[in-house]
């Protein structure tokens, strides 16, 4: 009899294994919809709020976070101008997202086999089932940060890593938390969200250990060279607006006060980036559909008590607690004084983000009241239930944009210029009639293989909060008062981008003494006669660390794939 128990466990850990990759791949097809239209040949690209691709895009000064602005997507743009070279930019982030909402899935799955000991594929389908399909993802899907839905995916694989380097600390265990950090790492929230994990789960009670600490510290701060590095050296993002708090505050929902949104894992700060059920009474039901399948299961959590879930659990409340304090008076005077006086806590003012801290204890307590297939059908049904309109791309918002000729044709006129380009209409969004009525990020600093000037002033429910960019503001006032660029700012190029509605000014004067270089239906290119050309910027500092990011995620993820191959075969 114990000769065939091994195999028999063996064989039921692999379906389950199976089955919960199977559902989370479906999950996060449906998810997706209309979007996944990106992979197949000349399927377009998407374009959606903050989530720009483009075919290709290049490795400048901005991309590698030494721009007027913070480093905020570093070392993320480097990474797509690199692989854009050899797969189509738009493919390459979509099939990132894919990737990563299944992972999302699968790492819950394997989160609650380790955690609370189960063979069992009923619990771990509702575990993926959580991670994927909630109100944050959706929302984050909808305001196109696809790499903080990456980092948010790595969640429950930190957990695992964490976990087992806790109870000893090896070389592959130490590689597997490395790999974890250095994939969220593509932004610094997603380090940083994986990071608070890790070190709850090395420092929970029972069995602390100082050098799992350590190793968790030191990878930290390696991994976020490429974009604290940037931020030391330049400044760039060292002050930021206070009007971002309020702007960027959590926000309630219908029927929820601030507090409720955040337990359900909503209340992101843009309205319009939200499924439409979250804007109806829905949001109220669905808060409650999700939160009850999670409760069912505290008795059982309760009886394990075991120290990492405890954390965990314990982690998502204060991130739920301190966001929605953040929103409170009180909390927004707070962040209005930290952004005057505290060097780079711009980083801290999209409170709702943090809040995906809240997820992995929330799958926890949902699979283990979900023991039985019954239990776990109705648990992911009602979870499903909770959010509707996610299915097909968020009611089909989420969908694949194409661009015009013209877009090329521009490109390949400036071609690798080392002076700047300036940018019209005023701002960093637009409306194109190709991407429809959303406001858009300009997608031209991803197209151009030129530095484009950017203010990054973002329009917040009629407010304006103030960018970093300095040098693109003067730039910018002078065309809209009708004024041609000083040769001596360093801006050889003037972009027109005709086809989208916003603030041009008096543009026409000031392109009365350029020269023009192309004319098309969507956009118009000038150039400046007798510009200076900027000194180009000292790149070392960036390459290297943009390296060293690189380096030790890939030979963390050598490492763990060398010592998966090495245990299979004993």
């Amino acid at each position: 009899m114990a000769g065939t128990t091994a195999p028999a466990r063996a064989g039921t850990t692999l379906r389950a294994r199976v089955g919960v990759a199977v559902w989370s791949v479906m999950l996060a097809a449906v998810a997706l919809g209309p979007l996944l239209g990106v992979l197949l040949p000349g399927g377009g690209h998407l374009l959606l709020r903050d989530g720009v691709t483009t075919p290709r895009s290049h490795l400048t000064d901005s991309a590698l976070g030494l721009g007027e602005s913070a480093a905020r997507a570093v070392p993320q743009d480097a990474v797509v101008a690199v692989a854009s070279s050899v797969v189509d930019g738009g493919t390459l982030v979509v099939g990132i997202l894919l990737l990563a909402l299944a992972c999302a899935g699968i790492g819950a799955g394997v989160m609650v086999a380790r955690l609370l000991n189960t063979a069992s594929a009923a619990p771990r389908v509702v575990a993926a089932t959580v991670a994927i399909w909630n109100p944050y993802v959706a929302e984050r899907l909808l305001q196109g940060h696809w790499s903080l839905v990456v980092g948010y995916a790595v969640l429950p694989w930190t957990v695992v890593a964490a976990e087992s380097l806790r109870r000893a600390v090896t070389a592959r265990r130490a590689a597997a938390v490395v790999l974890c950090l250095g994939i969220a790492g593509l932004t610094p929230t997603g380090l940083l969200l994986n990071a608070l994990v890790a070190a709850v789960v090395v420092l929970a009670p029972g069995a602390p250990r100082r050098l799992a600490t350590g190793v968790v510290l030191a990878a930290t701060l390696l991994l976020s060279a490429p974009w604290s590095v940037a931020a030391l050296t330049s400044g760039a993002g060292a002050e930021s607006d206070p009007a971002g708090v309020a702007a960027f505050a959590a926000r309630a929902e219908p029927g929820l006060a601030t507090l409720g949104s955040l337990a359900g894992l909503g209340g992101i700060w843009n309205a319009d980036a939200v499924p439409s059920s979250r804007t109806t009474w829905w949001a109220l039901v669905g808060t409650a559909l999700l939160l009850a399948v999670a409760a069912a299961g505290v008795p059982a959590l309760r009886r394990r008590r075991g120290p990492t879930i405890i954390a965990l659990i314990g982690l998502g409340l204060l991130a739920v607690l301190l966001t929605a304090l953040a929103a409170t008076p009180l909390g927004l005077d707070v962040g209005r004084w930290a952004a005057d006086a505290v060097p780079g806590a711009g980083l801290l003012r999209d409170g709702q983000k943090w809040v995906a801290l809240w997820m992995p204890g929330l799958a926890l307590a949902a699979a283990a009241g979900s023991t039985t297939a019954m239990r776990a059908g109705v648990a992911s049904l009602l979870v499903v239930a909770a959010l509707p309109d996610l299915a097909w791309g968020a009611g089909g918002a989420l969908r694949p944009v194409h661009y015009p000729d013209d877009w090329a044709q521009v490109t390949a006129a400036i071609g690798a210029s080392e002076q700047d380009v300036a940018v019209l209409p005023s701002g960093t969004f637009r409306v194109f009639p190709f991407s429809g009525e959303v406001p858009v990020l300009d997608p031209a600093p991803r197209w151009l293989a030129a530095d484009v000037l950017q203010t990054g002033d973002l329009p917040v429910g009629g407010h304006v909060v103030a960018g970093e960019g300095e040098r693109a503001r003067e730039v910018e006032g002078r065309l809209l008062s009708g004024r041609a660029p000083d040769p001596s700012l360093g801006v050889g190029w003037v972009l027109l981008e005709v086809s989208s509605r916003g603030e041009f000014g008096r543009v026409d004067e000031a392109v009365g003494a350029l020269d023009e270089v192309y004319a098309g239906p969507d956009l118009v290119l000038y150039r400046v006669p007798d510009a200076i050309t900027p000194a180009p910027a000292d790149r070392t500092a960036a390459v290297a660390t943009h390296l060293l990011w690189a380096g030790l995620t890939l030979a963390a993820g050598a490492t763990v794939a060398a010592g998966t191959v090495r245990s299979r075969r004993r």
